[in-house]
């Protein structure tokens, strides 16, 4: 499983370009995947498209234990942060 991030140059943010869309594919051919994006895009009016495998693997600070969360999951919300087990 896959996420497209698209983005597009956008002066007014600081980055110098904003998100504009974020979609997942349950497609495992990510070649395939990168052909197509890579073909729908629009370079020359400047976008560009970042690939992300959805889920990563992870270890829980606690027990040790492996487990799987999306990659754009925020660092403090994720069991294997130490910010998530303090309260």
């Amino acid at each position: 499983m896959f996420t497209v991030e698209i983005y597009k140059t956008d002066k007014r943010k600081k980055s110098g370009e904003r998100l504009v869309s974020k979609t997942d594919y349950t497609t495992d051919n990510r070649s395939m995947l990168e052909h197509t994006v890579k073909h729908s895009t629009r370079a020359s009016k400047g976008e560009r498209y970042e690939i992300h495998a959805t889920y990563v693997t992870k270890h829980s600070l606690m027990g040790g234990k492996e487990f799987q969360e999306r990659y754009d999951t925020p660092y403090y919300c994720s069991p294997s942060s130490e910010t998530y087990w303090s309260s």
